[in-house]
């Protein structure tokens, strides 16, 4: 197991998923999921308290691309110790003139999450989920629930075989 948690096969503890994650994670092989302190949800606060080294831990990140007066959204994984390339890389594979990250409120009202525990499982149909190849080489690591009061843990490759997953090397 990963850090200092209780995890639980993620299919039977869908209270602590959000309504999208909840619907989406039978798909998602070897999810588990483990109750934690809501105001520990930041990634440096909660891989602190729970013992779970950075490079266990992968953040989302949702950004939107513009283009020709069209934006489009997409999810980012990386792992808590690097940041996605954003203006580079993310721009370029996205086909986008500008990409930005999502405003707080456009994120969770498209996903159906809530800010600090957005992940790339149940994300609206089509939208890219571009996953760092640290994230989809790790053999388990943590991501957000949907929901601030829990976490999820799963196989990196689990996060590649994701619909609209592509693994691409993000990571500044």
């Amino acid at each position: 197991m990963v850090g200092k948690l209780d995890w639980e096969p993620a299919a039977g503890r869908t209270d602590l998923l959000a309504d999208p994650v909840a619907a989406a994670i039978g798909g998602v092989p070897d999810a588990e999921a483990a109750a934690i302190d809501p105001e520990l949800a930041d990634t440096a606060a909660f891989c602190e308290r729970y013992d779970v080294p950075l490079e266990a831990s992968a953040n989302c990140v949702v950004v939107a691309a513009k283009r020709g007066g069209e934006v489009t959204y997409a999810a980012c994984m990386v792992l808590a110790t690097d940041r996605a390339d954003v203006n580079g890389v993310v721009r370029k594979h996205l086909g986008a003139r500008k990409v930005s990250f999502a405003p707080m409120d456009q994120a969770t009202s498209l996903t159906g999450m809530e800010y600090g525990g957005i992940t790339p499982v149940g994300l609206p149909a089509g939208w890219p989920v571009l996953v760092d190849e640290a994230v989809a080489a790790a053999p388990r690591v943590v991501i957000g629930s949907g929901l601030r009061r829990s976490k999820v843990l799963l196989p990196g490759k689990a996060l590649a075989g994701l619909p609209g997953a592509e693994v691409i090397a993000l990571a500044q």
